[in-house]
């Protein structure tokens, strides 16, 4: 029999690999080199929780129901039992206490999602602090922006499901954002809720779109992307041996497989000790959701809470016009907010590539220090992300620290936008610094902690030139020059691409290199399509 079922196995491959290129792809594929750096992993942590994401909201799919139709309770938890609650709060109440491993998949669900969101994050970040969203990966970063946009949807989606008083008041938030916008703002809202809020469609709206449109995206998004990944080839660090032609690392298999399918288990069992021991949304405190309820300390999940903190920051002013009226303090906030900076994500590669005239493919990572105005631009995002997040936390800080809500509110005003300012330029020196920093180890060598007392009574410090490996990571480095300003009458164009690109690269800190040294970081940051050399040499 087991000799029937590898000749079986073996006609079937050849019938397969007649048919099509298999063995071809195989091959190339399982030699396919990865390179091994922790930071490479922060992209296959979002990939394991969103299939942890699958698993778990599969298995809630099987007793979960959305309906707003109202049903006494009649389960196990007994504070709410006889109350008139929804069929979509009763099931996610019966999934907690009376489903078997219900509460356990329930909140690994709820955990796994907020992974997956702030991996995603933490991945981006690391794509633009080292550049790698640079030619040829654009269209890469874009489906990145789309994933991580699709991942708060559907975060959003799911979180709004249970309909208890925390997501239903989330949902009235979402209400007044829809009918924020001008003129259609109305009819918009009437037709998600279908009527007056809460309305009876939205719940059934936001399961279909939960567990089946946005999951789908995201699955084919995902696709595409590690297609990508695998056609366009992995970012490297640079090292001995590594250029912008090549790529060093480990094959997939088995490398890379045994790696990969040891990090998706501990994703998962890191998930599922999450899910069993940190209690998260516990729906049955929070009781059903009563439109005309609100407590304070409700606050959204993390990755929506800078909109919440932008509401809030938002000083009330409204204009009637032609009898329509625009809701700035909602509008502008919740609405042009979130839209200028997706704007700006998708935009950025191909106005960091004008700025710099740069048509080069990039396979070498950017050390961040390498790129002091891109570092202080992502630092001054982030820190301006803390202070809408903090400022959604307002009601609660001011009773922890007991100070007035409205004197936090200014001081969240004014730290928005000073403290992105102070990042950017705390952020661009220290970068500068590290830079001389790296200038001063080519040129002195590294400190043995030895001192030595001279006859004259003199100190010295005894130094010890930098090894090869050192060497190598400080001075292969592909840092643009700053543009030529244009003379005379130049179009506006050409004089913004000027301004914009000495500001970029005109404060920088060059490494000293012998004319050999020179020449070999040149052609090992060549571009890998117009060529470059040859044969594998390394800077001494």
């Amino acid at each position: 029999m087991r000799g029937r079922t590898r000749q079986a196995a073996f006609r079937a491959y050849v019938a397969t690999d007649r048919r099509s290129p298999l063995s071809e792809l195989a091959g190339q594929l399982l030699r396919k080199a990865f390179p091994d750096h922790w930071s490479f992993l922060l992209g296959e942590i979002a990939l394991y929780s969103f299939v942890v994401l699958v698993l778990t909201g599969t298995y809630l799919t099987l007793y979960f129901d959305p309906s707003v139709a109202k049903v006494p309770y009649t389960g196990s938890y007994e504070p709410l039992r006889g109350l008139l609650v929804s069929k979509a709060y009763e099931s996610t109440l019966h999934i907690s206490f009376d489903v078997r491993g219900g509460l356990l998949i329930r909140q690994m669900h709820h955990w796994s999602a907020l992974i997956f969101v702030a991996a995603i994050g933490v991945h981006m970040l690391r794509i633009f602090f080292t550049g790698a969203f640079r030619r040829p990966r654009e269209m890469n970063w874009i489906i990145g922006v789309t994933l991580f946009l699709l991942s708060l949807l559907e975060g959003f989606c799911g979180y709004s499901l249970p309909d208890d008083l925390l997501s239903g008041t989330g949902l009235r938030t979402a209400n007044s954002i829809v009918l924020s916008i001008p003129v259609v703002g109305t009819y918009l809202s009437f037709f998600l809720w279908g009527g007056p809020f809460p309305g009876t469609a939205i719940n059934r709206r936001l399961y279909i779109v939960h567990v089946l449109f946005v999951p789908g995206a995201l699955l084919a998004l995902i696709t595409v992307h590690l297609i990508l990944v695998v056609y366009l080839k992995h970012t490297q660090w640079a090292g001995r041996g590594k250029t912008n032609r090549n790529v060093v690392g480990q094959p997939m298999f088995p490398s890379f497989t045994a790696k990969s399918t040891g990090l998706s288990l501990i994703v998962a069992g890191v998930t599922a000790l999450m899910g069993g021991l940190a209690q998260i949304n516990p729906v049955w405190l929070f009781g059903p959701y009563v439109p005309d309820q609100v407590s304070t300390d409700a606050q959204p999940d993390w990755y929506v809470g800078f909109l919440e903190g932008a509401l809030r920051l938002m000083p009330g002013v409204e204009w009637n016009i032609a009898g329509h009226t625009f809701m700035w303090n909602v509008l502008l906030p919740a609405v042009v907010l979130p839209a200028l900076l997706f704007l700006v994500l998708y935009m950025y590669p191909f106005f960091e590539r004008w700025v710099t005239g740069d048509m080069v493919e990039h396979h070498l990572c950017d050390r961040p220090r390498d790129r002091p105005t891109r570092t202080g631009l992502g630092v001054a995002a982030i820190a301006w992300y803390a202070v809408l997040l903090m400022a959604g936390g307002n009601d609660v800080m001011t009773v922890w620290f007991d100070i007035s809500v409205n004197t936090l509110t200014y001081i969240f005003r004014v730290a928005l936008f000073v403290l992105p300012v102070l990042s950017f330029l705390v952020t661009k020196h220290v970068c500068l610094a590290l830079q001389r920093h790296d200038r001063q180890l080519l040129e002195e060598g590294e400190e043995t902690g030895e001192v030595y007392q001279d006859l004259a009574g003199g100190i010295s410090e005894q130094h010890e030139p930098l090894d090869r490996d050192q060497r190598y990571k400080l001075l292969v480095r592909d840092i643009p020059r700053p543009l030529k300003r244009p003379a005379g009458r130049a179009p506006l164009r050409s004089r913004l691409q000027a301004s914009f690109s000495s500001w970029y690269y005109g404060e920088r800190v060059d490494m000293p290199a012998t004319a050999e040294e020179r020449l070999q970081v040149t052609a090992r940051t060549a571009d890998p399509v117009a060529g470059g050399i040859g044969k594998e040499e390394e800077p001494d």
